[in-house]
């Protein structure tokens, strides 16, 4: 009897870890979509700053050739 009270504890501890593991595994790919989303937005304002300074540096070279 002792030995199949240590496989069922053995069991349970196991069955809790499985459990566990799985828990963390859902957050930790809720916090993945979280931190893709947060990339993607990060990289559309990342265009449209780069977009923005190229045009004020269009702007400033047009500025430059109608003084001359």
């Amino acid at each position: 009897m002792d030995k199949i009270q240590a496989l069922e504890l053995k069991l349970d501890s196991l069955l809790q870890q499985c459990q566990q593991l799985a828990a963390d595994n859902r957050v930790l790919r809720e916090q993945e979509g979280q931190w893709l989303q947060e990339r993607q937005r990060l990289i559309k304002n990342n265009e449209v700053a780069r977009s923005r300074v190229e045009t004020m540096i269009n702007r400033l070279k047009g500025l430059g050739q109608e003084n001359r």
